[in-house]
């Protein structure tokens, strides 16, 4: 591996995320539109586990006021709900309503419609060839997972 294979997948990405990503996610209950933003938090919150709002700020690399006030939105659209914590009562957790785990099943981040135009401006070879490079890309990332590396090359360590 060199820099330059490293330098070509960071130049293809954007290309790709931007020509077929979605850009809003609607309810499909409700048809409300949510913005990108609003449904990266759906995306990362559970209806089972909670996630303080502290700790969900961080993560998204936003401030605590600017996560409330997102959080604030969500709740009073009937998405996220808020409430104590069961191992420390002076946390609050925020859980996904039904509504809002309805919203991050519909959710995708790339438009299938975009995608399948993209696909078809590639001959049938070069599609094959294209998505089982995909493949190798996806399997090697479930691999990093699993095996704890891309946990350890964020905080700084060796892989």
């Amino acid at each position: 591996m060199n820099l330059a294979e490293v330098q070509t997948v960071l130049r293809c990405y954007p290309q790709i995320y931007f020509a077929c990503h979605c850009r809003h996610v609607r309810d499909e209950k409700t048809q409300v539109q949510l913005s990108s933003h609003q449904a990266s938090v759906l995306d990362h919150l559970d209806d089972v586990e909670g996630t303080s709002l502290l700790a969900l700020a961080q993560h998204m690399g936003v401030t605590a006021s600017t996560m409330s006030l997102m959080v604030d939105r969500l709740e009073r659209g009937g998405y996220v709900r808020r409430e104590r914590s069961p191992q420390d009562g002076r946390r609050v957790d925020l859980r996904l309503t039904d509504a809002g785990v309805g919203v991050k099943k519909q959710q995708k981040v790339l438009e299938p419609e975009l995608i399948a135009a993209m696909l078809r401006h590639l001959d049938p070879v070069r599609r094959r060839q294209a998505l089982h490079g995909l493949e190798l890309l996806a399997e090697a990332a479930r691999e990093m997972i699993a095996s704890g590396d891309l946990q350890r090359i964020l905080k700084g360590g060796a892989a």
